[in-house]
């Protein structure tokens, strides 16, 4: 910290607070208060020593007694003061300097004059005055000590008859202050500017170091630093939000666990034994995304720091599936009125065939199958020129609570008069935080898990029956919604599969409803899973993103 000098800047002249000193010059201070405080008691000291030569030689020996005396209760005072936790203004060390050369001066008129050796003590107090206010005060310690000098030694040339040879001693000690003035003012001011250098620099680093925090933990990649036994040291936001979950605030991860999700510790293990081997895609949890993690070591020397950037491969098979159906949207749009008008045809025809009186039962039937699947190739063709034509997001924050209630409400009154028996259970958890979300593309996802929850109700248990609970992540700063039905659930072979476009159990599906459904969850920054429980059915979860960490 750069050093104060008792000039002040314009606005701050007039207030009655005194200017504090650096922490550095009050350390010296208390330094040189133990230093008068001991000189105080040699003082003393001498006193009881050779009483009777001080006597014959001391001039006002009562007087210099009463002065050693003060000077070391002063001394003392102030001690104590410090001990309690005074801390001195640049006022205070000002008047302590003064004081001293004054008491000194004092000291030496009562003694035996200038050529005491309390007067080299003067030459200490100037040097300290000029250490702890290098600047125009120093130099006036410098003169106020040479002309105490000349007047300690012109009065006792006056008073007591001694010779003039002690106004030359003060003059050749008054030389001595300037100088030690003049040399100690330069080394501070260096000294000063040394200090005010590496403050300036201290501060700068530590502001890259603040902007470059602030530039890792906004980073969309996770970054964690780990040593060779897994333990986790650094990890930045997106790591938390991508392996954990989001952390409270007030909770680092790196001070609520250092264990690596399993997955990464085994691609870790891996790595350190073949540094050159790719690692496999893993997932942290069975709702948390596909990730990739990549190692480097900080150290190459030592190799006791390993960086890890872990990305979000979802985002790159977005990406490709995204050019993927991009392409096929072309292509969809370009051949739809080719294949739609053959298509409508053969529709047609189906339907004026239905209405011949003399068609047997077997015809009807293959009439129906070719009527089903003319429908089912139309829906295709939707669905895809869908995906090609979605629209960006408009996201606004939302209250889960009456935004479901209101959902189920709207939901059941549009179900077809022979489906009215359908059943929604809603639950809702208290505390539940916002979202931020596109209401009609998200209202358009629940639709889509809720149809599909009744149709397999209805097929496995006979019951158009689903449930839906709302509720908050295990740091409570996320808010999830479970889709639940009461269906055979999906088989562990196929749990991988469910999410790709165009795969399907159901044959009379197209495929794209659930794709369709994470696309528009990722558009949201949200993420659309499968739950993977010991509970019966199926369970599809939607995880909002935080709705104050959005991008």
């Amino acid at each position: 910290m750069a050093a104060e000098t008792p000039e002040q800047p314009a606005e701050t002249l007039g207030k009655s607070n005194p200017t504090p000193p650096s922490l550095q010059h009050e350390k010296l201070f208390r330094i040189y208060n133990v230093y008068r405080l001991v000189i105080s008691l040699i003082l003393v000291g001498l006193l009881f020593i050779d009483p009777i030569n001080f006597d014959m030689s001391f001039r006002l020996l009562a007087y210099y007694q009463a002065g050693v005396s003060v000077y070391l209760a002063l001394n003392a005072f102030i001690a104590l003061l410090l001990i309690a936790g005074f801390h001195p203004s640049q006022r205070h060390i000002t008047l302590s300097i003064l004081l001293d050369i004054l008491i000194m001066h004092g000291l030496l008129l009562a003694s035996t004059g200038i050529t005491n050796g309390l007067a080299n003590l003067v030459i200490v107090s100037v040097a300290a005055g000029n250490i702890l206010t290098p600047s125009r005060m120093g130099t006036f310690y410098a003169a106020l000590a040479a002309i105490c000098s000349l007047g300690v030694s012109v009065g006792a040339v006056l008073a007591f008859g001694e010779s003039g040879d002690d106004i030359v001693r003060a003059g050749s000690l008054g030389i001595l202050y300037f100088a030690a003035a003049f040399i100690l003012q330069s080394i501070s001011r260096r000294m000063m500017r040394s200090e005010a250098l590496a403050s300036s620099r201290a501060r700068s680093i530590a502001e890259l170091e603040k902007i470059n925090q602030q530039i890792i933990q906004r980073m969309r990649t996770g970054i964690l630093v780990l040593d060779r036994f897994g333990q986790i040291r650094l990890a930045n936001a997106a790591a938390e939000e991508l392996l954990y979950g989001a952390p409270k605030a007030a909770e680092p991860i790196h001070e609520r666990t250092t264990v690596l999700p399993r997955p990464l510790k085994q691609g870790l293990d891996t790595w350190l034994k073949d540094p050159a081997q790719r690692i496999e895609a893993f997932q942290a949890s069975p709702t948390s995304p596909l990730l990739q993690a990549n190692f480097t070591q900080l150290d190459q020397d030592r190799g006791d720091q390993i960086l890890v950037f872990i990305e979000d491969m979802s985002k790159v098979t977005q990406q490709a599936q995204q050019m993927k159906l991009a392409s096929l949207g072309r292509l969809t749009a370009g051949i739809a009125h080719e294949i739609r008008n053959p298509l409508g045809a053969i529709s047609h025809a189906a339907q004026l065939m239905e209405e011949a009186p003399d068609l047997e039962d077997g015809d009807r039937h293959m009439l129906e199958i070719i009527r089903r699947h003319s429908r089912r190739v139309n829906g295709i063709i939707e669905n895809v020129l869908d995906l090609s034509r979605r629209r960006a997001a408009n996201a606004d924050l939302i209250e889960l609570a009456p935004w479901l209630q209101e959902f189920r409400e709207d939901f059941l009154q549009t179900q077809d008069d022979d489906c009215t028996d359908a059943n929604i259970v809603l639950k809702i958890d208290p505390q539940l935080p916002s979202a931020r979300f596109d209401k009609s593309q998200i209202e358009q996802v629940m639709v889509n898990l809720c149809d599909n929850g009744l149709r397999y109700s209805q097929q496995h248990s006979g019951q158009r029956k689903i449930g839906i609970h709302a509720g908050a992540t295990d740091d409570g700063e996320r808010a999830y919604i479970d889709v639940r039905d009461m269906g055979p659930g999906i088989a562990p072979e196929n749990r991988d599969s469910v999410f790709e476009p165009f795969y399907t159990t159901d044959k009379a599906g197209t495929g794209l409803g659930l794709y369709l459904a994470r696309e528009l969850c990722e558009a949201n920054q949200a993420h659309l899973s499968l739950v993977e429980d010991d509970k019966p059915g199926c369970c599809f979860r939607i995880t909002f993103a935080h709705p104050g960490r959005m991008i």
